[in-house]
């Protein structure tokens, strides 16, 4: 097959970075992995192969985590960083981020198959600010003094205070959705901790990592502090999952995947945190401003392919809209201009793959034997590349797999509710997962009575899908453990350590 077909729109920089042998990062150097073994990377918009990875294996990670050990454990020069220079480094990380975006934005769309256009004013600039905002945060983790009162010990006295110190060498194991910006979700929290880091990008994705790899290390980070190491799950995540040398572990992906990364952290007791799956509820009321509400709940599923982990998948519409909402986000899906990611005017793209072309394939044949109706959608787009159409499925019973499971692409299940009343919530919070839910109303009574309600981890009001680096993200449920942003992310990263000194 021409690998190159579709690559038209590449800049000369991603040509470049495309065109060269992908290598793995270990004590900063470059290297090929310790078998030498290769696999594909495949361009979503036309199923060609576009580009060969390093197969990383259990020695690779063996002689990644030694690196990052070396490099915590040691005086080393990362370890003898003062916070307000380890800010500076990580400010200079976003900035080359941003000053790379072209670049970055078109090997993302490339990788993923996301639209260009989002990847540049979306995942590449919010991942730049993650490093800028977790810069000013270097030299703002402290502890405190404690006055202690100890009956026991009479004319003896204290002084108590409380450390925060770097949880230590930190596996990091991120998703297909967003590469390059769960990459940095993960890497910048745990750089602004002083911790050391081996990074195992999805293998699907790996191209933005390893770009980003190459930035972070022009930035002036001293070597074994990142470590990158491509890979599948079982020959490289789950060697670094259960590695004794690491401290944490840190990762992204799907709830089945998740409950494996516990297993394997179990047998040392790792830290962990976990950011997982959902199947999220969007609840339309009779008063809402349709106008934003139709494009907002279209925008909740279909952005990113409904490739995102708090997408809001299942659609609550109230009885007196229930007509005008679904046929509104019908009209919407069937506007969307699909096509390869690298055209500027997508607005959706293939899926990531073919495994996941054939599970959301799947799960549309599905609703439809479980007696659901179509109001769009629901076929393959095209005659190559991994594309569906953006699908609407109506009349699904609660029961349903349609409902109940994640699907992880542009299908949505709408269904109608007569009552804002205990029902509807039982209905919205009728899932193992917890990630995020969304409101339309212009009724702020309403909307304080729902929010305490619905267990999820973020809820968007009249609007979704909203990120920001000071915001925490994460899930009730199995939809995870801990938070990605915000200060309380630092938490992820940080021992507290007790100092008491008699005198």
């Amino acid at each position: 097959m021409d690998g190159s077909k579709g690559l038209e729109a590449l800049g000369a920089e991603a040509r470049k970075f495309i065109s060269t042998p992908k290598k793995i990062l270990i004590d900063g150097a470059w290297v090929t992995s310790s078998s030498g073994e290769t696999f594909e990377i495949y361009n979503p918009a036309t199923g060609q192969v576009v580009a060969h990875a390093q197969s990383g294996s259990k020695e690779d990670v063996n002689a990644a985590v030694a690196a990052a050990r070396r490099a915590f454990d040691d005086h080393s020069e990362w370890r003898k960083m003062s916070p307000a220079n380890r800010g500076k480094l990580l400010h200079k990380i976003g900035d080359l981020i941003l000053a790379n975006a072209d670049e970055l934005a078109q090997l993302e769309s490339l990788d993923n198959g996301k639209p260009v256009v989002v990847a540049r004013v979306a995942d590449v600039v919010l991942a730049a600010d993650i490093f800028h905002y977790m810069a000013g945060w270097t030299t703002k983790i402290d502890g405190g003094v404690l006055d202690l009162s100890v009956p026991f010990t009479p004319g003896t006295e204290y002084h108590a205070y409380t450390r925060r110190e770097p949880i230590g060498v930190v596996g990091q194991i991120i998703p297909w959705n967003f590469p390059i910006l769960m990459a940095a979700w993960k890497l910048a929290p745990a750089l602004a901790c002083g911790c050391t880091v081996v990074l195992k990008p999805a293998e699907e994705t790996p191209l933005t990592a390893l770009r980003l790899g190459e930035l972070i290390m022009e930035a002036g980070l001293p070597k074994g502090v990142l470590n990158i190491i491509t890979g599948f799950g079982e020959t490289t995540g789950a060697p670094l999952a259960g590695h004794p040398g690491v401290d944490k572990v840190a990762f992204t992906g799907s709830t089945e995947v998740g409950k494996l990364i516990v297993k394997a952290a179990a047998n040392d007791l790792k830290k962990l945190t976990l950011e997982l799956g959902g199947k999220s509820p969007n609840i339309i009321l009779n008063d809402a401003d349709l106008s934003k509400a139709i494009p907002g709940a279209a925008s909740a599923i279909f952005f990113n392919q409904g490739q995102t982990c708090c997408a809001g998948s299942r659609l609550f519409i109230q009885d007196k809209v229930y007509d005008e909402v679904v046929a509104g986000i019908a009209a919407y899906a069937k506007g969307l201009k699909m096509g390869p990611g690298l055209d500027p005017s997508t607005q959706l793209g293939p899926l990531v793959s073919q495994v996941q072309f054939d599970r959301v394939s799947g799960y549309m044949a599905a609703g439809k034997t479980e007696g659901a109706s179509l109001a769009t959608g629901g076929n393959r787009w095209g005659n190559e590349g991994y594309f569906v159409e953006p699908t609407l499925i109506i009349n699904a019973p609660d029961s349903a797999k349609v409902v109940q499971e994640e699907i992880f692409g542009p299908v949505l299940v709408a269904s109608r509710f007569k009552e804002m009343d205990d029902d509807l919530v039982r209905r919205a919070n009728d899932s193992v997962y917890g990630l995020a839910a969304g409101i339309w109303s212009q009724d702020v009574s309403k909307i304080h009575k729902l929010v305490p309600r619905l267990r999820a981890g973020t809820v968007w009001v009249n609007c979704y899908n909203v990120f920001d680096a000071s915001m925490p993200f994460g899930g009730y449920k199995q939809s995870g453990w801990g938070r990605e942003m915000g200060h309380q992310v630092l938490n992820n990263y940080l021992e507290t350590k007790s100092v008491c000194i008699g005198y």
